[in-house]
């Protein structure tokens, strides 16, 4: 049987990219190594976190999955950065990693349009530059228009312990190896990455009397926009901090010509990820630190493993026993699964257009760790992203490319396209310079409408965003047209308060911008029952930051410009006089669609941008090409 579109491997790009191509009506097969491995967790069990729960936000407002089906999965649930500014505050939740890959299948298997088969791709059908479908260990092939690739850490993947290597993916399943030889055969260029997960520990062995205690917030919080809850707050599953020691460092900086990465292996070519970095390289990097922080992390409701956050090594077994028991509470602790490194081929992305297909072969996309990623959350918003892409582009319409100012999504994809990366690509808050406007709470005003626009939010829901929209602004016309006068009763709580004294009337829209005014206090003047919670702290946000919003926006507004400014497909850079040599390579090989894509490139500089800008207007105006 033909498909429209095959999407090749079941992580969470493959779960997110399967189901938009198939609520868009298109045909779509999800080839799975192992469908008992769809939608695994197999390192942290979390999602969000800073930045990332930005993200699950995102793809909740543009119609994909993970918000809702961590919101189904929920052990525990906090907002954090609470008490700093609005622009880095975001949901991070213990996700039960029994219930959440169960809950994804069972969302897989009742969407229609969509097949689940397992096997393994080797191989790609490749006809005169266009993919056309796969070839499968067995030889068998399934035809198809489009192929979206999501095989996560499986490329010729191997687990490294000490001095042992094993050529083997996550939980030592069968990898994927010859994909990747394939895929460099086709023109594509193959890197080297590396990554890494802790151990995971008897829960009954821990002693929680020497940790502390991390618990979730005590208001009900949803990644959805839906809202919906499905757990008890009153019942969440506690976290514990620890911290390493003098100890444990002494262990490590003896030892360190053991672990696989500093000497006990000598072929290690890959590049692990900064901001997640092994205890060791912690320990060596940082050596004037006393101590590092380790989470311990509930895993499931079903079984009593605990996960060692922050402490992947890739030590020998025995060493690692002495590591975990140098640990405060965990001197007597039985490991149930010791941690490893893990080392896999990916793609390397400046090779991939904005909408996610690949320069080189037409119609075959890319999401996920294969473009160099790490993490649960950017391979989902790529998977969304590559899934929605590929199906306009079977219906011949525009691609959907989100900007910088429009979500962090827009900012990842930008990220790897245009700058490359050196090891594994974390999101994190300082990547986006348009923070401000992307914020969790407004996630689903950035988005939403072109979820609906795109087929992937019903009329239904977006007519309750409308509403609550409408709600918001009712509520601000409320708060500017409502004034209050320096009446005593009104100046007695002000001073209660400890907000300066009124000499004349003063709106409650005006009044809210004082840093020390709350929108709770706003309610001693007015009564805002009608109004939900969500709605009077979005609003309380958009009044506060009102100044700084606005500011923002009109650099965004300069953004704009430069990129509405297209760089022609078929510019020859090396006519460009004095455009540095430099610069002339990497525009060669990026190819940006933007002057500003091209000025955000590592080694354009704005010299570089002037003259290319020149040479456009000169040679491509007035039908000069």
């Amino acid at each position: 049987m033909e498909y429209e579109i095959i999407v090749v491997g079941g992580g969470h790009a493959g779960c997110e990219a399967s189901l938009a191509s198939a609520r868009k009506g298109h045909n779509t097969l999800l080839i799975s190594s192992n469908i008992k491995n769809i939608a695994d967790m197999p390192c942290n069990p979390s999602i969000g976190g800073s930045a990332k729960g930005i993200v699950v936000r995102e793809i909740d407002a543009l119609g994909g999955e993970m918000g809702r089906n961590a919101d189904k999965s929920l052990l525990q649930i906090k907002m954090l950065n609470n008490a700093k500014g609005p622009a880095v505050r975001a949901l991070r939740a213990q996700a039960d990693k029994i219930t959440y890959p169960q809950n994804m299948l069972k969302t897989l298997k009742n969407t229609k349009n969509l097949t689940i088969l397992e096997g393994m791709v080797e191989d790609l059908i490749i006809e005169n530059g266009k993919v056309n479908g796969v070839i499968l260990e067995d030889n068998t092939k399934i035809k198809s228009k489009i192929v979206i690739l999501t095989t996560g850490t499986y490329l010729k993947s191997d687990i490294m312990i000490g001095s042992t290597r094993t050529r083997s993916g996550p939980h030592y399943e069968k990898p994927s190896n010859f994909l990747s030889d394939n895929l460099k055969k086709y023109g594509l260029k193959i890197i080297r990455l590396k990554t890494g997960t802790p151990q995971r520990i008897d829960k009954k062995t821990i002693d929680f009397s020497k940790t502390e205690l991390e618990e979730g917030d005590k208001t009900p919080l949803t990644f959805s926009f839906d809202n919906a809850v499905y757990y008890d707050v009153t019942k969440q599953i506690p976290c514990h901090l620890t911290y390493t020691t003098s100890k444990t460092h002494e262990i490590i900086k003896e030892n360190i010509h053991k672990s696989s990465m500093y000497g006990g292996l000598n072929d290690v070519t890959g590049v692990g990820p900064r901001y997640c970095p092994s205890i060791e390289d912690k320990v060596m990097r940082f050596k004037d630190k006393e101590r590092h922080q380790l989470f311990l992390e509930p895993e499931s409701i079903y079984y009593d493993d605990i996960y060692l956050q922050g402490f992947s090594t890739s030590m020998p077994y025995d060493i690692q026993e002495q590591m975990v028991h140098s640990l405060p509470g965990l001197e007597n602790a039985k490991i149930l699964k010791y941690a490893y490194a893990i080392e896999y081929d990916a793609i390397y992305p400046t090779q991939m257009k904005a909408n996610l297909e690949s320069k080189i072969i037409e119609n075959l996309f890319t999401a996920g760790q294969i473009n160099g990623t790490s993490g649960y959350e950017e391979a989902a918003c790529q998977g969304l992203m590559a899934g929605i892409n590929a199906s306009l582009k079977l219906e011949n319409k525009e691609p959907l490319v989100l900007k910088r100012n429009e979500a962090y999504i827009g900012v990842l994809i930008d990220d790897l396209i245009t700058k490359g990366i050196k090891d594994p690509y974390r999101l994190l808050s300082s990547r986006a310079e348009y923070r401000l406007l992307l914020r969790s709470d407004n996630a689903d005003e950035r988005l939403m409408p072109i979820g609906n626009r795109i087929g992937l939010v019903s009329d239904e829901r977006y007519n309750k965003y409308l509403e609550k929209k409408n709600q918001e602004l009712e509520l601000m016309n409320l708060l500017q047209q409502t004034k209050i006068t320096p009446k005593q009763d009104v100046l007695s709580y002000l001073e209660k308060i400890n907000s300066s004294t009124l000499k004349d009337g003063i709106s409650l829209y005006n009044l809210l911008k004082r840093p020390e005014v709350k929108i709770e206090n706003i309610e001693h003047f007015i009564n805002l029952d009608v109004y939900s919670k969500e709605i009077k702290e979005n609003v309380e946000i958009n009044i506060k930051y009102e100044g700084y919003i606005n500011k923002v926006n009109k650099e965004v507004v300069d953004y704009k410009k430069l990129e509405s400014k297209r760089i022609p497909n078929d510019i020859d850079y090396d006519k460009i006089i004095n455009l540095a040599s430099e610069a002339k390579q990497k525009l060669k090989e990026i190819k940006p669609e933007t002057l500003a894509q091209a000025l955000r490139i590592s080694g354009v500089n704005p010299i570089d941008i002037s003259l290319l800008s020149i040479y456009i207007k000169k040679e491509y105006s007035n039908g000069n090409k």
